[in-house]
């Protein structure tokens, strides 16, 4: 029903407009008694075998939601209901900020695709904190970034900001350090600037979990770009072993424009969607057999069906994120993977 009669009805109108007016018309139907029942037994899959543990947290399911879609953590509880084992809120930034200009969110509906130069647009880590405060045990990812003015040379203390805010309302982290929507953000993918981030990182994980008496640390996640060359990828698996983070996220979107139909493929910005399909595979599977497999990959970009996600898990990746298939396809995809894995 959603891909026949309600996405092309969505896809008459401004995509961003649209985004908001779904957060509006979800939080209304799931605030009616007896609705998120509903919703959860078309979609919920409950069963042991999808249970996966990975970097120490038992997760539901291995299907989750990407960063970016609900930015702000506005939405996590309800999101879930349609059968999401996770749930990755941000980028969060130290500060609120606009973000880019409008417009900057297209769809590419010939490709299946979108460009989004949303640029970091959120209320601010603490705005967001209320409310994970009211959580109802929803496995939480945090992605964190810095804010548009500040400088690289003072980057980490954003991302230490967002990590302290976070620290008790996530279950793990993603350092975002590869969205092409904020000046010389992907610079800081560079080894020296992001050995020296994450380390400093792994401190204040450490510090944070003494003060909080827990002896567990939280995971820390990097979310790589797939525009990095094969080199730049095995520097990647020397920072991930020697900083001792728990993982990587591979992919975030793409600044290549190759193959594209839609005329307006020339916006500006990251793009997201089918044409991510193998490159983000290709990333996966470098990174697994280079590194022999030596930490966790959550596996993002183009999954828009079944056989996208299970070429994901084949590749390499311990679990895997929807965005733009999510917005394409409907949460039926979401139960139909979960219901293809229980074959296997």
């Amino acid at each position: 029903m959603y891909k026949f009669l309600i996405r092309p009805i969505l896809f008459l109108f401004d995509p961003e407009k649209v985004h908001h007016f779904i957060f509006t018309i979800v939080k209304l139907l799931n605030s009616i008694p007896f609705i998120p029942s509903l919703i959860r037994s078309l979609y919920v899959i409950e069963d042991k075998r999808l249970e996966k543990e990975v970097f120490g947290l038992k997760f539901k399911n291995p299907v989750g939601l990407a960063a970016g879609f609900d930015k702000d953590a506005k939405m996590f509880n309800e999101l879930s209901n349609f059968g999401f084992g996770f749930i990755e809120i941000g980028t969060l930034t130290p500060k609120p900020q606009e973000g880019n200009p409008k417009k900057r969110l297209f769809r590419l509906i010939e490709d299946s695709a979108i460009i989004n130069r949303m640029g970091f647009n959120n209320g601010g880590v603490l705005d967001a904190v209320e409310r994970l405060k009211k959580n109802k045990g929803v496995l939480i990812g945090g992605n964190i970034g810095k804010n548009k003015a500040t400088p690289n040379k003072e980057a980490v203390e954003d991302y230490k900001i967002c990590f302290e805010a976070l620290f008790n309302y996530v279950d793990y982290f993603v350092v975002n350090v590869s969205s092409p929507n904020t000046p010389d953000l992907r610079a800081l993918q560079d080894k020296n600037p992001l050995t020296n981030l994450l380390n400093d990182l792994q401190i204040e994980n450490q510090k944070l979990s003494l003060r909080a008496q827990s002896r567990s640390q939280k995971p820390i996640l990097l979310k790589i770009a797939p525009d990095l060359t094969n080199e730049q990828l095995l520097d990647i698996i020397d920072i991930v072993v020697e900083t001792k983070i728990d993982g990587v996220i591979a992919t975030n979107t793409t600044i290549v424009r190759d193959g594209l139909a839609s005329g307006n493929k020339k916006e500006t910005g990251g793009l997201s969607g089918k044409p991510l399909t193998n490159r983000s595979t290709e990333v996966i599977r470098f990174l697994a057999e280079k590194s022999n497999k030596a930490f966790p990959i959550i596996g993002v970009g183009g999954i828009h069906t079944v056989k996208d996600a299970l070429e994901k898990l084949e590749a390499g990746a311990d679990l895997i994120q929807l965005y733009t298939g999510f917005i394409y396809e409907g949460p039926k995809l979401i139960k139909d993977i979960n219901k293809t894995l229980l074959k296997r």
